[in-house]
């Protein structure tokens, strides 16, 4: 690993110590997990292009139903239902 140094202002900084105490990791180790996770989703496109993908899926898929607006919420418990 390379050392490098980070400049960050005081609230992230304490905000980000307080979340690597809750994890149980090292601030440094947060900071890398953080970093992989930018490079990440930029590597996919960054956040507009996943947007834009997810809104060219809308309408594309026909289920058959014709009360999805009204019971998604059954449809959606009797998918995850099945995955158990």
């Amino acid at each position: 690993m390379v050392r490098t140094q980070v400049q960050l202002p005081e609230d992230q900084l304490v905000r980000l110590r307080a979340k690597a105490l809750e994890e149980g990791v090292s601030l440094a180790e947060l900071v890398r997990r953080a970093v992989e996770r930018y490079l990440l989703e930029e590597e996919n496109g960054g956040y507009e292009e996943r947007a834009r993908r997810a809104l060219e899926a809308v309408g594309r898929f026909a289920s058959g139903a014709k009360d999805v607006s009204e019971a998604h919420d059954q449809y959606l418990d009797e998918a995850f239902r099945s995955l158990r």
